[in-house]
Formats: structure tokens, C-alpha cells, sequence
């Protein structure tokens, strides 16, 4: 008899998860389109609505070119591919801002769970979420960022877009 409520319990715990979770991701706009107007409906959903793309398929997780991350609408400067390492997560992970002043760490409970949101300072926009399971020889955290809230800028073009005082970070070799 015990067997069995257990078993009840477990199942109507895992259906209602399983429904909070389509609850969650029914909004979110197709991915497997490439039209501009698909990239831009997915980034106002992620940057204005705190939505998350699919991982493993966004541009940037596998970029490993040298350069600068800027936010996708403002130009902030973000993050600098010295600092981008593969998470083994699908989205571009960074050890650390490039500049903290640019961003802003607020408390995020949504998806029911504790996690500090990302969010650019000038934009407001949500970026994505910190982690604290980085490298922990680069300070332990794992800035987790939504690719389309974001640009890449390669380092070649970096000088004719006016992000030349950031050269010295991209051409470093993890020494901050």
C-alpha cells in the first residue's frame, strides 16, 4: 500500500512539472526559421520578456573567434572572447564581464528556483543568468548569455567600429 502512494505522488508531482513546464516555453518564438524577422521576434522575447533560446542552436555557443561581445542593441561592450570558454551548456559562456559597470545582477525566482539574472546596464535588457560553477581559476562563475541578445564584433573590426580601447583585452591571454 505505502508502494503505491508513493507512486501516485511521484507521478501526479512529475505531470504537474511537466505541464508548469510547457507553461513556461509555449510563448517562445520558433527557432528554426532564419529570417531577420525571426531573429528580431526572438530577441524582443528574450531581452524584453526574460525568455531563453534553445541551446546548441543559437550563433554564438560555438564562436571562437577573437573579439568583443557587445548588447545586440545599445553596443554596449560585454564580454571579450579571452574570457569565453566552452561550458558545455549551448549558450556563449564568459568568466566575467569586461567592464561589472555594464551590467546589472538582480535576483530572478521564475522557472521556481533562485538564479541572479544578467541584465545590460544601459539596455535593460535581460541578457541571461550568472552561474557559480565556472572555472574556478577564473573566479568560479559562469556568465550564461542568450546569443541574439548579443553581437559580435571580430577583433579586425573592432578599431573601425570605435571599440579600440578593448584591443589590449582581446589580445591578452587570460591575465586579468
Amino acid at each position: 500500500m505505502r508502494i503505491s502512494v508513493i507512486a501516485a505522488t511521484a507521478l501526479l508531482a512529475l505531470s504537474g512539472a511537466g505541464y508548469y513546464a510547457y507553461a513556461q516555453t509555449r510563448e517562445q518564438p520558433q527557432q528554426t526559421e532564419r529570417s531577420p524577422g525571426a531573429l528580431e521576434r526572438l530577441r524582443n522575447w528574450v531581452m524584453d520578456q526574460g525568455g531563453t533560446e534553445r541551446a546548441f542552436d543559437n550563433q554564438y555557443w560555438d564562436n571562437h573567434e577573437p573579439g568583443l561581445y557587445v548588447e545586440a542593441r545599445t553596443g554596449e561592450a560585454l564580454f571579450v572572447s579571452t574570457d569565453k570558454y566552452d561550458s558545455g551548456s549551448g549558450w556563449p559562456s564568459f568568466t566575467r564581464p569586461v567592464d561589472p559597470n555594464n551590467i546589472i545582477l538582480r535576483e530572478d525566482y521564475t522557472m521556481g528556483m533562485r538564479r541572479i539574472e544578467v541584465r545590460s546596464r544601459r539596455g535593460d535588457a535581460h541578457l541571461g543568468h550568472v552561474f557559480d560553477d565556472g572555472p574556478r581559476g577564473s573566479g568560479g562563475q559562469r556568465f550564461c548569455i542568450n546569443s541574439c541578445a548579443i553581437r559580435f564584433i571580430p577583433r579586425a573590426e573592432m578599431e573601425a567600429q570605435g571599440y579600440g580601447r578593448y584591443l589590449a583585452l582581446v589580445d591578452a591571454e587570460h591575465v586579468r
